[in-house]
This record gives structure tokens, sequence and C-alpha cells, in this order.
């Protein structure tokens, strides 16, 4: 037991798990603006996020354009229970937690079931009509959702942005602060659950069917049964995450949880993270959330020593096109993922 113990603690990604968690401890106190904490929080939610994504695409094999449609349901599960509540409370948000787990749990079993006899890109094809069906449904269903304009909703006093509880090493605490200390409390559990899921026995099989399904089933494993937890599983933290969401900007629209640019986003994250490792989440959510944030004031910036020149300024303003250039850059520097490439570097020194 005790070698076991010294064993963790030699691992590097143990100790750059208490490193991230700490850097995101301290970040209301170092940097208390919003726009920080802001990206700061979408990163963590997108880690979870992308993670539960990982676990299917990455471990399992499984390419599935649905899942961003089960962000969406945590997202309004919870906007929708709070909206629709004369007088929010706390325990209106265990309530969502529990109507979206029993919505996403359902829904997945159904993909799963009526999916699964299909392979490849036919299964992913019929994710993305579910996906895509669920979007028109956010729009078109306007006494519910909103329609497009979506939903703000007002937080239970205890996470009410407008509530303050006092100060604490001279940062004024509010709603904001609070909610913000739950997300960072929520993702650290979820990923650590992540990671006993993959390190299981039940993982390692995952892993079996991935490289070789035929195989595995000639080992005596049924295969569809596996493949069904690791669907189920994954949809129910993407909805969690899709809650934190809520929560974090009080408003949702279909737009913003349940448009394929969502999903789009989350895939990358997990080709520039790396596919099959689950830190390199992180890495992804980092990298598009920051480049979306802050790469087209920096661009603005630079564009502003130079506020005659025409061709500036109009490159400057299409900073997709940049983006677009980073994550070739990173395709061709990583082409396994920030996290994979540093793997098979490792391994290769050791060989």
């Amino acid at each position: 037991m005790t070698q076991q113990l010294s064993s963790k603690t030699r691992d590097p990604f143990f100790y750059l798990q208490i490193g991230i968690i700490l850097a995101f401890f301290v970040i209301p106190f170092v940097f208390p603006s919003f726009r920080v904490m802001d990206v700061a929080a979408k990163i963590m939610i997108f880690t979870i996020v992308v993670a539960s994504f990982d676990l299917l695409l990455g471990y399992t094999g499984i390419l599935s354009f649905a899942h961003g449609m089960f962000f969406g349901l945590g997202a309004y599960s919870v906007a929708l229970i709070l909206y629709y509540s004369s007088s929010p409370q706390w325990y209106h948000i265990p309530l969502a937690v529990v109507v979206s787990l029993t919505i996403s749990i359902g829904l997945s079993l159904m993909i799963a079931f009526f999916s699964l006899r299909v392979k490849a890109i036919f299964f992913a094809m019929l994710t993305l009509s579910l996906a895509e069906f669920a979007h028109i449904l956010g729009v078109q269903w306007t006494s519910l959702t909103g329609g497009e304009d979506g939903i703000s909703f007002v937080l239970p006093s205890v996470f009410n942005f407008s509530q303050t509880h006092g100060t604490f090493f001279n940062i004024q605490v509010n709603g904001r602060v609070v909610v913000y200390y739950l997300i960072l409390v929520s993702v650290v559990v979820l990923f650590a659950g992540l990671l006993r899921f993959i390190r299981s026995p039940l993982g390692r099989v995952l892993k079996a069917i991935r490289d070789n399904e035929q195989r595995t089933l000639a080992l005596g494993y049924q295969t569809f049964g596996y493949q069904t937890v690791s669907i189920v599983f994954s949809a129910a933290v993407a909805s969690l995450g899709g809650i934190l969401f809520a929560l974090w900007l009080c408003y949702v629209n279909p737009g913003s949880v349940f448009h394929t640019a969502i999903m789009v986003n989350i895939l990358l994250m997990v080709l520039i993270g790396g596919m099959g490792t689950l830190y390199g989440s992180m890495i992804g959510a980092a990298f598009l959330i920051i480049t979306e944030n802050w790469l087209p004031g920096l661009l603005k910036t630079l564009a502003g020593f130079a506020p005659e020149n025409m061709m500036v300024q109009n490159l400057a303003d299409r900073w997709q096109l940049y983006f677009g250039i980073l994550f070739v850059l990173v395709v061709i520097f990583f082409p396994k993922g920030v996290i994979g490439t540093l793997r098979s570097i490792k391994d290769q020194k050791v060989k």
C-alpha cells in the first residue's frame, strides 16, 4: 500500500493536477477582474466537457456529434427550472441535476440501443441529425426555450451575483465568486471520476474495443454493453458541464448551447490536446478559449501601431484566419495532440 502511494506521488501528472487546481484556486485573488475569471471558469467547464467526449472518442473509438446536445440539455434543465420558479432556491440546482441526468441517461440509452447497430460514419451521421434536431427544436419551441432570444434567469440568493457575503483577504466575496468555486470543486470531482473510470477494468476493456473490437468480442466481452456504458457516462458528465455553464452565464439560448459550432469546438479541443489522454482536455480548452477571447484584442492592439494602413486593419479584423493558422501549426508540430505527442517523445527516449 505504501509503495502504491509513493508511486502515485512520483507521477508527474499528480503534481500537474495539484498545480492546476492551485492556479485556478488563487485566480480570484490574483486577478479579480471579471474577464480573467470568465476565461478561467469557461476553461474549467469545457475541460470536463471535452474530457467526457475524449472518453467516448479517444478511449472507446466512438465519434458522436450528439455530445454537444447533452451539454445543451444540462444548460436548459437548470435554466428552465430557475426561470419558471417564482422564488429560486438552492435546492432547485440539485433538482436540475436530477432532471438533467434523467433525461440525458434516458436519451443516451436510446441512442446507444438504436444507433450502435450501425458503425463508424453512419453512427456519426445519425447523432449529427439528432443534434441538429435538438437545435431546431430549441429555436422553434419559443414558448418554452425563448427561441433565438433565449432566457435569462436569477440564481438563488447564495449564488446571486448581486449578493455580497463579506470580504476575504481584501477580496469581495459575492455570488459570482461562490459560483466560480462551485465550478472548481465540481470540475475536480468530475475529472477525478473520469480518471477513475478509465483506470478501472471497465476502462481497459473500452481501450481494447477501440483498438480491435473483433478481438475483444472473441475474448468473450459483450462490446455493445461496454460501449453503451461509455455513451451513458460521457453524456451524463457533459450534461453536468452544461449546468455549470448555465450557472456561470445566467443565460442560455439554442445558439450558445445547442449549435453545431459547440460540437465542432469540443472536437477541436480534443484534437489539440490529444485523443485518449484525458489530460489533453485542459490544453485544448485553454488554447481555444484563450485564443477566442484575447487574440482579437491583441491583433487590434498591434494594428494600432499602423492606424493608416488599411491592409493591416483588415487583417487585424480577421482573427479567425490567425486562429486557423495556429491550429494548423499545432497539428503539424503535435500530430497526436499536445499531450499525445509529448508522450510519444517520452516513450521513444525510454526505448
